[in-house]
């Protein structure tokens, strides 16, 4: 069965709105609005998302909070520092401007294998 959310992004996507204009379209519509909001409070307590990590990412789908739910349990674990790297790097992927460390990341390759 197909959820509200899902009949309100599809009557709009029937309406011909798509990407960007579908984006500013649902971000007026209080309903859908709505249901994001409740759905964001559920995946928070589910999967016990800290106040911190709530301002620092942007946590809009459920992939968003099964990533850093993964994140948080390989953090736990006894990691090499290169997966300690990609699990940061990964989690910047998380933020609204993501590709600002990923820009770092890769200046920092390019500057060890230029040696």
């Amino acid at each position: 069965m197909v959820g509200r959310q899902q009949q309100i992004e599809d009557f709009y996507i029937n309406k011909g709105y798509n990407l960007g204009k579908l984006r500013k379209v649902l971000e007026k519509d209080k309903e859908y609005q709505d249901l994001l909001e409740e759905k964001k409070r559920k995946l928070t307590k589910q999967f016990k998302v800290t106040s911190s990590e709530k301002k620092k990412y942007v946590l809009t789908t459920d992939a968003d909070f099964d990533i850093l739910n993964k994140c948080k349990q390989l953090e736990k674990l006894k990691l090499s520092k290169d997966d300690r790297i990609v699990i940061n790097l990964i989690k910047t992927q998380l933020e609204d401007d993501w590709r600002t460390p990923l820009i770092n990341y890769l200046n920092k390759l390019l500057k060890k294998h230029k040696r």
